[in-house]
């Protein structure tokens, strides 16, 4: 009995992780954009650093978590569709010549994203959805909100 104890404690601390992993995330937006909604193609766009600018001419900035984090796993698998060193090949390659502006910040937390998401024109963040503030706005993805039935970055 003994040695199921550690083996139980492992296994919980096993499932505990996979579901921190599976998080609902939220696409924010600077509260002074004019979007409302984004197609999934339109995010996966910005997500690549291949959109420049929103159509009243801001430039477009996407704020997220490094790639290599456990709460990036969904971004990786349903936006990217690529390993997490192949995104940050990606990161880099959308910032080359961008000093002033660049396309993709990555930062530390979910407080980070919705901060600089904030404080930044034109950007646009992925979050918890338990992240989120009156800071910024919720925009919808595919025509719906996080947490509605067919939401695209639903964790599971």
């Amino acid at each position: 009995m003994v040695r199921r104890i550690p083996l139980l404690t492992i296994l919980l601390t096993l499932g505990w992780l996979n579901t921190a992993q599976a998080k609902d995330l939220a696409l924010i937006s600077n509260k002074a954009n004019s979007v409302e909604e984004v197609a999934m193609p339109e995010l996966i766009k910005i997500c690549k650093g291949q959109m420049n600018k929103w159509t009243d001419g801001k430039p477009v900035t996407l704020v997220i978590r490094d790639p290599a984090s456990p709460e990036m796993r969904i971004v990786l698998e349903k936006v990217y569709v690529a390993s997490k060193d192949d995104v940050a090949a990606l990161i880099a390659g959308a910032n080359h010549n961008r000093v002033n502006h660049p396309a993709i910040i990555v930062v530390e937390s979910d407080e980070a994203v919705v901060k600089k998401v904030e404080s930044t024109p034109g950007a646009v963040g992925l979050v918890d959805v338990y992240a989120i503030t009156g800071g910024v706005t919720v925009l919808k993805l595919g025509g719906k909100l996080p947490l509605e039935p067919g939401y695209a970055l639903h964790g599971n």
